[in-house]
């Protein structure tokens, strides 16, 4: 696995230089069940594999696990923690592609995402369009979390 890197703060006109770049990987959050009830209360997904505790203990996986949704969710703070544009009127979280939920977080488990700007293009309006390889690893596990193309946006 990846060490923790410093956050990469660039210009805007120097953005277009980035493809190919790897960002590295963010510091480790510790996905706790109280995140968990509040993403079920956010999205009403109350399934019992997240939120009964005692009865996930039983249950396929030895205890509750994140919901896929939520760990996806965790791209945007990661994102902010290893990537920053300066000089730009906007920065838009402009979609995802091609996600895949490849092992569940069980809780107390530490997770980080490593990412990599594969390439960047000019859009319309003067701004820029990052496709970026983001991967949330699970600490000690050799599959991870989430494999997702994530796709961003900075205008001048």
């Amino acid at each position: 696995m990846t060490e923790t890197t410093a956050r990469t703060v660039v210009e805007f006109d120097q953005v277009a230089d980035l493809a190919g770049t790897d960002l590295g990987a963010t510091e480790w959050t510790t996905v706790t069940q109280e995140m968990i009830n509040t993403f079920a209360d956010a999205t009403s997904d109350h399934q019992w594999i997240h939120t009964d505790v005692e009865r996930a203990k039983e249950g396929p996986f030895g205890a509750p696990i994140a919901h896929g949704f939520l760990t996806l969710s965790l791209i945007i703070p990661f994102w902010s923690e290893l990537f920053d544009v300066t000089g730009v009127s906007t920065k838009v979280n402009y979609g995802l592609d091609k996600v895949r939920f490849t092992s569940p977080v069980k809780v107390g488990s530490r997770i980080r995402m490593h990412a990599e700007v594969t390439e960047v293009q000019e859009v319309k309006g003067n701004g820029l369009h990052l496709v970026t390889n983001s991967t949330i690893e699970i600490e000690g596990e050799e599959r991870p979390a989430v494999v997702a193309t994530f796709l961003s946006r900075f205008y001048a």
